[in-house]
């Protein structure tokens, strides 16, 4: 029999029983402990979770748009990836982050919804100017404009000048969706219609993935091959064109309508971004100010940039969004 008992020279000592700094340390860490096992269990990768690359896409500014948080069909996961593995100066959020219409209806917000959010207060903390042009489906914070959140300066639109001196209109677009704008009704049962469909491209993405196969959207093949869908986007883009033209600028960045693209309608340059539950599409300026659509429709460990210098995980606490779906 031993004469004393030796498990207590291993076993931890109580935060309550440390000093002050290592407690308020020991607190710290555990609340950040506590948030990556919540995430795990909400389903979010571990490799979402871990260090940042050393080695990130450096960006003078990056557009995204219509990401639709609180959604099933939000690809919170790769957008998460994307912002983990690129930076920016200058980060515009171009309408449609949140989806209030959705929201209102039923609430659903998991873990990676909860990390894309805190990802972008990060960058916000860590020196990047962010600035949210609230769209149609998260039109309540258009009563904040000229509020900051956080770090994110909250505008109604803005005027973004690129590295080469051009000047952009920079708003979400609903404004000449003509739907929206006299037909609100109409527009809310589009949404939920536009849901539906976005479920059945959840389904037939995981398909494919137990294939190896690329990601591929069900709904953006059929927006780009109904005749009244591309109509209605032509429309659009030389609506929006039109008032840029209008307002003397020498080009527009929108987003609402969920289609990338970049083309010139004579002397005005028309940019969308596109979006985060079809594309995965975001615009990015280089120092040069030359403007260009990026996809990322893959992590980073499926296209080959999961390994390299990994920066430390930061010892410090996270502001939880509710996460019941």
């Amino acid at each position: 029999m031993a004469l004393f008992d030796t498990s207590i020279l291993t076993r931890p000592q109580p935060i309550t029983a440390l000093p002050a700094p290592d407690r308020n340390k020991a607190a710290k860490k555990a609340r950040k402990e506590a948030a990556r096992a919540k995430a795990r269990r909400g389903g979010l990768d571990e490799r979402l979770l871990g260090p940042r690359p050393k080695n990130r896409t450096q960006h003078r500014t990056l557009f995204l748009s219509d990401i639709h948080l609180g959604t099933p069909g939000c690809k919170a996961e790769l957008l998460l990836d994307f912002l983990r593995h690129n930076d920016a100066e200058t980060i515009y959020l171009v309408g449609d982050i949140v989806d209030g219409w959705r929201i209102k209806r039923s609430w659903y917000w998991n873990a990676a919804h909860n990390a894309v959010v805190q990802e972008l207060f990060r960058k916000a903390r860590k020196g990047a100017t962010v600035i949210y042009v609230p769209g149609n489906h998260d039109e309540a914070l258009r009563d904040y404009t000229g509020f900051n959140f956080g770090g994110i300066d909250v505008v109604n639109e803005t005027v973004h000048e690129t590295a080469d001196g051009r000047r952009f209109l920079v708003l979400h677009g609903d404004q000449f969706d003509s739907v929206v704008k006299y037909a609100k009704w109409l527009a809310h049962l589009g949404d939920r219609a536009y849901g539906i469909a976005l479920a059945l491209n959840n389904w037939l993405h995981e398909i494919r993935r137990l294939f190896d196969l690329p990601y591929w959207s069900l709904s953006s093949y059929l927006k780009n091959r109904v005749k009244n869908a591309v109509e209605y986007i032509s429309s659009y883009e030389q609506a929006v064109a039109r008032a840029a033209r209008e307002r003397g600028v020498d080009g527009v960045i929108c987003g609402h309508i969920h289609h990338a693209e970049i083309r010139d309608f004579d002397d005005v340059l028309y940019c969308n971004d596109g979006d985060w539950v079809e594309s995965c599409t975001a615009l990015s300026e280089d120092e040069n100010g030359a403007l260009s659509l990026l996809t990322w429709q893959n992590f980073s460990w499926e296209i080959g940039l999961g390994g390299g210098e990994r920066e430390p995980i930061e010892d410090e606490g996270a502001t939880l969004v509710p996460t019941a779906a």
